[in-house]
């Protein structure tokens, strides 16, 4: 039998849709993941425009985000975490 989390994009998915509905340009959004013995980590990166929005007032959308995300996990008896990426100045 199979892991369910390995095999299951829904977690990149739903990062994927929420992101894009609340960035401008949803063109730049990358997103990588890895899973490892630690469970799955998610690498988001977007433009540099954007990262205020993702980020939020005081963290509270990366935090969120982060959250949902755990409860995507913990279906699927994995552990998700996110990491946002600081886009790199030009």
């Amino acid at each position: 039998m199979t892991d369910p989390i390995i095999d299951s994009n829904k977690d990149v998915e739903f990062v994927r849709f929420v992101v894009s509905q609340i960035v401008g340009n949803p063109d730049e959004i990358k997103i990588e993941r890895k899973v490892d013995e630690m469970g799955v980590l998610i690498t988001l990166e977007v433009g540099k425009d954007d990262m205020g929005k993702i980020i939020g007032k005081g963290g509270q959308t990366a935090k969120a985000l982060r959250t949902l995300l755990r409860i995507i996990g913990s279906q699927n008896n994995a552990r998700v975490n996110l990491k946002i990426v600081e886009p790199i100045e030009a």
